[in-house]
């Protein structure tokens, strides 16, 4: 039985044994509100090219939204019409507004939604399909004259706003809203249900060549573009918190594309830096404009860019991406009908442009010079504003290094006296207060375990697999053998390799006095007992702490002397018992992907390459019968949640690896449904998550996450899958974008905080480090350089700086490993089980490769280099491979030269 029947089984089975329950049930009582939208008048319908409109005659806001290829689905949440009618319930076609008299303080505000009337119907003709005069539903003060308009312009529907001022004073347009209802109410629906019938949708907030993009959740089939029609901006992308449909798991909410928003500026987002520089508009008496949006259709997910530019739309692409290392040169494409007339830089010099060849498009290099948030304004020559979004880091191996002395000196908790045996370690933080979290009512992000406890400690051994530090492996080895060891996950017993809920937990009674705040409210369902924090049933905890076993066989393994605690088979042999506990003692959630469940496969091929066959065998046997149970699935992405973007990672890598490519596809298709390419570095990438910061943020909301833990996650099948087809530059485009986004918010200190939020009254990280490793093990295992030659763009790097000659490519790789190259025009992976890439030469006619490696250092005296190349056509001379199917390179004082031939077969 899928997961959400089973939570709506236990809702019905609650209103049943207790009435006041069904009667404070939200969606129960939304369903019981006053209907004011007047649905019981009926619907009409109008057809366009595209689409069948269905409008409420009474309000003519949206009924539904039909494809006409697919008339049975509909963009909108028409399904919840009837219990979503009414007031204070945005639909299509609704509007919002903020005005005053210039020369007034006070600002009013106006909604056709908040209390609905019936609207003065106007005739139609021509374009038009239907028209109101909507001053029935808006406050009797309103000083200006709204018309609304549903047209047919060139077989494309559009939704436009005259306003006029009506009154004999200047007003102020301060908030301008056009509410965006589409169906993401994931409500009591299955996860094929919800794949069939539900849509997220991802902003450009990018000034007038903004748009909101929709798509399907199962990735397929045509997508949504909402576009501007005439002059409308899309300034500010605002949620819309005052509409009672139940904010949660099952739903993020609405938001509104707004034209201007200065008066929230003013108020509500005082002193917050926006994307777009706050506007309003000035209307003199009698003086009318025109604000619209307009529907048209891309082919599919992957198409919207080619719809942007046949529908005369300005298209921006950004190499790498938008996340921008301060030591990257990177690419900017723009193609437009009309030719950039000026580029505007904020904060000044906080970006440096020129101009360089980019055959039939403008490109221009870019780079960062000031850390933070960067903004191009881009003016073309018939008067179109675009912005486009950069966030400019640190180098990544600077940025990295600087995580690493965070993590074990900030984070470090070294309190032998500790009564819950957490020490030492490296836990929770809280980056506002600048103080450990060593209590919290949420058990686990005190308690180091779950993804909100266990985060810190995670991505700070993951650091070690990027950029070990002897200094650093010496406290995290103390953490490994003397709390998680022994503590986290039991050593001896019946649960042996079995992971804790947590380590934390509330029992006052058991506890010595004055152990618990008094300040912190523990009347809450997460603050657990011991019974529960000691629960071994989460599967979730799991590769957490294979994961850190299994850093550490790499580095015992790899390097001399930097770790020292055990041998390298010790923690391999931890890391393979951990996995199978996993499916012996979490069985129920193990039947779902994991978030980070990558590691298992890792740990797969390290048994292999030892020749340890009966574990390897063991593993594969209990990894498969769980991808078969997904292959037996038409959507095997649940969780613990009713609808999830972190189980799609493990879920292809196993798919891909048992060769079940109808899985694989189906898995990733639906992670593009949820994760864009957009010029803007927060939606760059961004895998969809909206619950987390309830459990693992200091500012505990539902709200859209800024590059949480499933960006880095998602973009490790994404990659991969590129890597298999190379011809489609979009993959690599779009997982880039979430590998870089799982650095984008480190600080400039160090901190890696769990999300940044994406609201405007904040738009910043959250203080608690929460559980970012487990995006930081995404960057970890995938940070990777890539060489790219596409016909329309060029020779383009990824991760890497390049250089031409006539003859050859030079990569010099940026990553902070410097460890994995992608050479696309010769498909081949280079990978490096210790030791760096310091450049890499592509002949372009012989395909032969030149490598230069880093000089040795005491823990480095070879590198062991992986050669995967599908038909096998390179040949290392003078080398002797190993058993474990790595090269193994004598390092030498200074940079080591390595050739690769290319032979054809």
């Amino acid at each position: 039985m899928k997961i959400i029947r089973k939570i709506a089984l236990l809702l019905s089975l609650l209103c049943s044994l207790y009435p006041s329950f069904a009667q404070n049930n939200p969606w129960e009582l939304l369903a019981k509100r006053p209907k004011t939208l007047g649905i019981s008048q009926g619907v009409e319908s109008f057809l366009t090219t595209a689409f069948e409109l269905k409008l409420v005659k009474e309000s003519q806001t949206v009924a539904a939204l039909h494809l006409r290829q697919d008339h049975g689905f509909d963009f909108t949440p028409g399904d919840r019409l009837a219990i979503r009618e009414g007031d204070s319930l945005y639909h299509l076609g609704d509007i919002n507004l903020r005005l005053r008299p210039v020369g007034n303080a006070e600002w009013q505000k106006f909604s056709t939604a908040s209390q609905r009337k019936p609207i003065k119907i106007l005739s139609a003709s021509g374009n038009t399909l239907a028209a109101a005069d909507l001053s029935n539903t808006l406050n009797a003060t309103m000083p200006l004259q709204i018309t609304r308009y549903w047209e047919n312009i060139d077989g494309k529907l559009v939704l436009r706003f005259e306003l006029q001022n009506r009154s004999e004073e200047i007003i102020e347009i301060g908030a301008l809203g056009i509410p965006m209802i589409f169906n993401n109410i994931l409500q009591e629906r299955t996860l094929d249900e919800a794949h069939a019938q539900n849509v997220f949708f991802d902003p450009y907030i990018g000034k007038d060549a903004g748009y909101l993009q929709v798509a399907k959740l199962s990735g397929t089939g045509q997508a949504l573009l909402v576009l501007p029609y005439g002059k409308t901006p899309f300034e500010a992308y605002r949620p819309l918190l005052d509409d009672p449909t139940p904010r949660g798991i099952t739903f993020e909410g609405f938001h509104e594309w707004m034209v201007h928003s200065k008066a929230y500026a003013e108020q509500e987002w005082k002193g917050v830096e926006q994307w777009n520089e706050p506007t309003s508009l000035l209307l003199k008496p009698h003086e009318q404009v025109s604000y619209g949006i307009r529907f048209v259709l891309a082919d599919d997910i992957k198409q919207i860019e080619q719809s942007l530019e046949a529908n005369y739309r300005p298209v921006a692409t950004g190499f790498p991406g938008y996340v921008l290392p301060e030591d990257v040169e990177a690419k900017l494409f723009l193609k437009y009908q009309r030719l950039v007339q000026s580029i505007e830089v904020h904060p000044k010099d906080a970006l440096k442009l020129e101009e360089i060849s980019g055959n039939t498009q403008q490109a221009y290099q870019v780079t960062g010079k000031k850390w933070g948030r960067a903004r191009l304004t881009i003016t073309y020559e018939d008067g179109l504003v675009q912005t486009i979004h950069y966030k400019i880091i640190k180098s990544e191996s600077e940025l990295v290094a600087d995580m690493g002395r965070f993590y074990t000196n900030e984070q470090w908790f070294d309190e032998p006296s500790d009564v819950f045996k957490r020490s030492p370690s490296v836990i929770s933080y809280d980056h506002e207060t600048k103080q450990q979290v060593t209590q919290d009512n949420r058990a686990w992000v005190a308690g180091l375990s779950d993804e909100g406890g266990a985060g810190s400690w995670l991505a700070a051994i993951m650091k070690q697999l990027v950029q070990p530090d002897k200094e650093e492996l010496e406290k995290l080895q103390k953490f490994v053998h003397q709390t998680l060891w022994g503590n986290i996950q039991h050593k001896e017993g019946p649960q042996k390799y079995g992971v804790k809920k947590s380590v934390f937990y509330y029992e006052p009674d058991s506890m010595p006095a004055g152990t618990y705040d008094t300040e912190i409210n523990w009347e809450i369902w997460s603050a657990w007992n011991k019974k529960g924090a000691d629960d071994v049933g989460r599967s979730y905890n799991y590769p957490h702490v294979t994961a850190a076993h299994w850093v550490l066989y790499r580095l015992a393994r790899n390097y001399q002397g930097l770790v020292t605690q055990e041998n390298w088979r010790w923690y391999l042999e931890k890391a393979f018992h951990t996995g199978m506990a996993m499916v012996k003692q979490a069985p129920h959630y193990a039947q779902f992907g994991q978030m980070e469940g990558t590691i298992f496969l890792m740990v797969l091929m390290d048994l292999k390459a030892e020749g340890f066959h009966q574990m390897a065998e063991e593993l594969e046997r209990s990894m498969k019968a769980r991808a078969d149970h997904w292959r037996s699935l038409n959507y095997p992405f649940g969780s613990e949640m009713p609808w999830d973007s972190t189980g799609q990672e493990e879920v292809y890598m196993w798919s891909d690896y048992f060769g079940y490519d109808d899985k694989a596809k189906v898995t990733l298709n639906a992670i593009l449904a949820y994760m864009p390419t957009v010029p803007h570095w927060a939606y760059n990438g961004n895998a969809h998550r909206y619950w987390d910061f309830l459990y693992g943020g200091k500012i505990s909301r539902v709200e859209r996450q800024i590059h949480h833990y499933g960006s880095a996650l998602n973009a490790i099948p994404v990659l991969k899958n590129y890597r298999d087809h190379l011809d489609d530059l979009y993959l690599l485009r779009v997982g880039y974008g979430g590998l870089l986004g799982g650095i984008a918010n480190v600080t400039q200190d160090g901190f890696g905080p769990c999300a940044f939020h994406s609201f405007p009254s904040t738009l910043a990280n959250d203080a608690l480090s929460g559980d970012y490793g487990s995006g930081f093990f995404g960057y970890a295992v995938n940070t990777s350089s890539y060489l790219v030659q596409d016909t329309t763009f060029g020779w383009l790097g990824f991760g890497a700086n390049l250089k031409e000659t006539e003859e050859w490519i030079t990569l010099t790789p940026t990553t902070a490993a410097k460890s994995r190259v992608f050479i696309a025009p010769a498909k081949l992976w280079l990978t490096l089980d210790a030791g760096q890439f310091t450049a890499i030469a592509y002949h372009k006619q012989s395909k032969n490769v030149r490598i230069k490696l880093a000089e040795k250092s005491d823990f480095l005296p070879r590198a062991f280099l992986r050669i995967d190349h599908e038909n096998n056509a390179y040949t290392l001379p003078d080398q002797q491979q190993t058993d474990r199917g790595a090269y193994a390179i004598a390092l030498a004082d200074d940079d080591t030269v390595v050739e690769l031939n290319h032979f054809s077969h």
